[in-house]
């Protein structure tokens, strides 16, 4: 292997890995010798060269072969004046960069082809290596799902302001708000937008360092880093890196080491002006254990709740998964009434919905059946077993007083006029059809009334839903209200 031979080599590394990345970490190697299938360089630091072994050695290895120099093995070494100590060698593994060989992933330019699925799947295969030596550069952290994608994201009105700062973060351009934290319950889409926002800024800009972990992992790194006393690695990595995402940040909390470490990192890169973009399950405030300094510098910038699905969302949701489902079994037809069905029955998480959907297409191919109700009744007796949430006449009592603006009192006090006695009954009606409580404790919640005084409102209720359209409109309003 020749000079003039690494510095073609060089050029493609250039094109492949960005400028920043070539600067930092390519450049200042020096090509010694290839002996026995083993590349030799000089690197300056112990660091970098641990760095570049983690990083980019499959790159290398694959790239030296690509030029007809079989090369199984880098060994990196500290320059001549520094401490003469190896740096630890890598080999090529059995298949590096498999679906990329004979030239295949490059793009009419010579460049990798980024696509999200190709990342995905590269961010995969290295995931999958001991967590010792997991790799820490770009999307490499933690790996990303390729159906997490901004076009992949329906957008309702409990996320619409979730989806527009994310959108908004990726545009480039001045930091408008650091760090963006995004928050909220399980299932409600904070991982999915997280995704979608690394996907969408390394495809704008391949060269930015996007580093995504969960709270866990960058906890782990640090232990690890204790241990094997490489702190000043590990501030350095983490301070270098253009845009940094942390998962699920409510998991360092009582952690104080790690939640130091973390203060010190998002200072650091703020100071920068680097974006940061946090997820956690509640508001950085609600977060028990955090310490102040962390959850004062998480409230500085914008926070922004995704609340929990309405029925319009979920029934969105299911009909974008319904398309996706119906090419993976292509023919089979859902009927109606059951998407509508499952958007009122499952409402507390698009995870366990998206499940369901998933099943009921499968059982449905596996038995050659149309999905109708019958069958997703007894494909999903468990999941809406397990999702009937619980309702309590004290909440249909509130949600009624303020779909009428009247006060709570009056839903339960003696008065008997109109305005009154009219949103009773239809609160009786509710609970008589949304709970599992029984005439004469209904009547008890509602100023000790007889139970013949609620199956009269009841019935009375039933009677107006048939004559009087207003009266069927806020039932339903209020019913869709208390289940979603």
């Amino acid at each position: 292997m020749t000079e003039e031979k690494w510095g073609q080599l060089r050029t493609r590394l250039l094109k492949t890995v960005g400028q920043n990345n070539f600067t930092t970490w390519i450049e200042p190697l020096e090509f010694s010798s290839v002996d026995d299938g083993v590349a030799v360089f000089h690197v300056p630091t112990n660091f970098m060269g641990n760095y570049v072994s983690q990083n980019f050695a499959d790159l290398i290895l694959h790239e030296f072969n690509l030029s007809g120099e079989p090369v199984q093995r880098l060994a990196f070494r500290v320059a001549a004046n520094s401490p003469a100590r190896p740096v630890r060698q890598v080999e090529q593994p059995n298949e590096p960069f498999a679906e990329m060989q004979d030239g295949q992933g490059r793009d009419s330019d010579g460049k990798w082809d980024e696509s999200p699925v190709r990342r995905a799947a590269s961010a995969q295969s290295l995931s999958n290596k001991p967590s010792a030596a997991a790799p820490m550069d770009s999307l490499q952290a933690a790996p990303l799902d390729p159906r997490f994608t901004f076009d992949n994201f329906v957008v309702g009105k409990p996320n619409e302001l979730a989806h527009a700062a994310a959108r908004r973060v990726t545009e480039g351009g001045p930091v408008t708000f650091n760090p963006l934290v995004l928050y909220g319950g399980v299932g409600l889409g904070k991982t999915h937008l997280m995704h979608a926002i690394a996907w969408e800024i390394k495809a704008q800009n391949p060269s930015l360092n996007v580093l995504y972990l969960s709270a866990e992992q960058f906890m782990y790194r640090f232990v690890q880093a204790l241990r094997e006393r490489k702190m000043m690695d590990f501030k350095h990595l983490f301070r270098s890196v253009d845009v940094l995402m942390v998962d699920d940040v409510q998991f360092i909390a009582g952690k104080d080491s790690t939640q130091e470490e973390f203060f010190h990192t998002f200072n650091a890169l703020v100071d920068q002006n680097k974006q940061i973009i946090i997820s956690a399950d509640r508001a950085p405030g609600e977060i028990k254990d955090l310490e102040d300094r962390v959850k004062s510098r998480l409230q500085c910038g914008l926070v922004v709740d995704l609340h929990p699905t309405d029925y319009e969302l979920r029934l969105g949701i299911l009909q974008t998964k319904v398309q996706q489902q119906q090419l993976t079994y292509p023919g089979l037809e859902i009927a109606n009434g059951v998407l509508e069905f499952l958007a009122h029955r499952i409402s507390t998480n698009v995870r366990v919905l998206e499940g369901a959907l998933t099943r009921l297409f499968a059982f449905a191919s596996l038995v050659g059946r149309e999905i109708d109700m019958d069958l997703t009744q007894d494909c999903l007796a468990d999941v809406l077993r397990a999702s009937e949430r619980k309702i309590t006449v004290e909440e249909i009592q509130r949600k009624v007083s303020e779909y009428y603006n009247i006060r709570m009192s009056d839903i339960v006090g003696p008065k008997r006029l109109r305005s009154y006695a009219r949103p009773r009954q239809v609160a009786m009606y509710l609970c008589k059809k949304l709970t599992s409580r029984s005439l004469p404790e209904i009547g008890r919640r509602f100023g000790g009334r007889d139970h013949t005084t609620v199956m009269h409102g009841v019935r009375r209720i039933e009677e107006l839903k048939s004559t009087d359209g207003q009266i069927a409109e806020d039932v339903e309003m209020l019913r869709r209200s208390l289940e979603s």
